[in-house]
């Protein structure tokens, strides 16, 4: 009787690789982003050759939504799913703000790179959509229980987005209560 062929060793030894090659390019993108760096350097980082990133990830897009899906699995961003729940607007906005930027601060490095570095490349371009949707979707959350006014949305969409996060507190040198109180409370 034959026994069936398995590929548990050649497969596990596959994911290995492909995890090293996902996680080099991680820390490259951080470390000197997006534009920088390059299939040697990860290949150097990986401990393969460039040969073996170019067959698993046959594309650059495979290798981005790779990189994505494994640095939000270590720095998930905020849960702002029970936003809903608070009815006061401002509270709302405060606590949305609070978890938005404590994210920010964490994950700071890599988002400035790739914000920086993603416009100029057609890989980030489903990463940025997909940045842009989801501040979107939370300015439009934010929005509710509001008076309507034609700014609103630009406004929401501006105090969420990780620039004006940065300008205040990382360039301006606001305590994250301090910008917080800033910008939920204006205009005073």
């Amino acid at each position: 009787m034959k026994r069936a062929y398995t590929q548990t060793r050649r497969a596990a030894a596959a994911a290995e690789t492909r995890r090293r090659i996902v996680e080099a390019t991680v820390a490259l993108h951080r470390e000197v982003g997006p534009r920088a760096t390059t299939v040697t350097g990860i290949a150097e980082r990986a401990g393969v050759d460039r040969v073996t990133v170019y067959k698993h990830f046959p594309e650059e897009a495979d290798l981005v939504a790779g990189c994505q899906a494994h640095w939000l699995s270590l720095h998930p961003p905020p849960d702002l799913a029970g936003l809903a729940g608070i009815a006061d607007p401002e509270a709302r906005l405060s606590a949305a703000l609070g978890a938005l930027w404590d994210w920010y601060a964490r994950t700071r490095e890599m988002t400035a790179h790739v914000l920086r570095d993603g416009p100029a490349l057609a890989s980030f371009a489903e990463v940025l959509a997909g940045m842009r949707a989801q501040r979107m979707a939370l300015a439009e959350a934010l929005a509710a229980g509001r008076a309507p006014h034609p700014g609103l949305l630009p406004a929401l969409m501006l105090a969420t987005d990780f620039r004006t996060w940065e300008v205040l507190v990382h360039e301006g040198g606001l305590d994250h209560e301090t910008a917080l109180a800033l910008v939920v409370g204006w205009p005073p």
